[in-house]
């Protein structure tokens, strides 16, 4: 019994010579191959020294393995990510619930806290490139506040780069608001040259610069409801320091 052990391990090593010898196989594919472990095969293989081809060959897989392996990582990763932020979005969907008219008021006014113009008072103006954004605003205005469709005025500012496709621009906000070309003046191009070129140029529709005519007391309105919420979060009465 003794004898066909080793008359196996015999042949086993014969053969890991070989195919380390003769094809340079790594230590890894060749403990593989015969069903030993790493450490014996190196230990069998350690005085064979491997031609320069071989040792190019061996170099560009393990390159070409751990480029495989990286890529399967991301993947991995990438996959993981996307499942995470499903699942974020179906917890939040449960959280929020339906949304109440207060719940949209209170929305709007934070909205308007973050982007809309608090130092030129006497006039409702809203600015931001994100069409949800727009939508959201719109609702809030028309379907909380009471402001007339005929009332919202809009300009679309945007690099002069977009001059050829600008009608493309318009068209998109005109649809997406489902509003007349009356309603948006004559666009405002920026005249700075990008530093570099985007690959979402055809895709891009600028910042649309929303208005309300005669909106002084919108704006006020709207400022008020700012205050209360402050006051409401408890934040109303941090002031920032002058820095001296």
């Amino acid at each position: 019994m003794l004898l066909c052990t080793n008359m196996a391990r015999y042949k086993e090593r014969i053969k890991a010579r070989q195919l380390r010898r003769e094809k340079g196989m790594s230590i890894k594919e060749i403990a593989k191959r015969v069903g030993v472990s790493k450490g014996t095969v190196s230990l069998w293989c350690r005085d064979i020294e491997l031609a320069k081809k071989q040792q190019e060959r061996l170099y560009e897989r393990m390159v070409l393995l751990g480029y495989k392996g990286r890529q399967q990582g991301a993947f991995k990763n990438k996959k993981q990510k996307q499942e995470r932020i499903r699942r974020y979005e179906k917890e939040g969907v449960k959280t929020l619930g339906r949304l109440t008219k207060r719940d949209m008021l209170i929305a709007g006014v934070g909205l308007y806290w973050g982007e809309g113009a608090k130092t030129q008072l006497g006039r409702f103006v809203f600015s931001n490139s994100d069409p949800e954004m727009i939508l959201f605003l719109k609702r809030f205005l028309v379907d909380m506040l009471g402001v007339k469709e005929k009332d919202l005025v809009f300009r679309v500012l945007i690099n002069e780069i977009h001059k050829p496709r600008i009608n493309t621009v318009l068209r998109f906000w005109r649809s997406l608001l489902n509003l007349p070309a009356e309603q948006f003046r004559s666009p405002t191009f920026i005249k700075v040259k990008p530093k570099k070129v985007y690959e979402n140029y055809d895709r891009y529709y600028g910042t649309l610069k929303v208005s309300v005519l005669k909106s002084s007391g919108l704006q006020y309105r709207v400022l008020g409801l700012i205050k209360a919420l402050k006051k409401e979060a408890g934040v109303a009465q941090v002031v920032r320091a002058d820095v001296s």
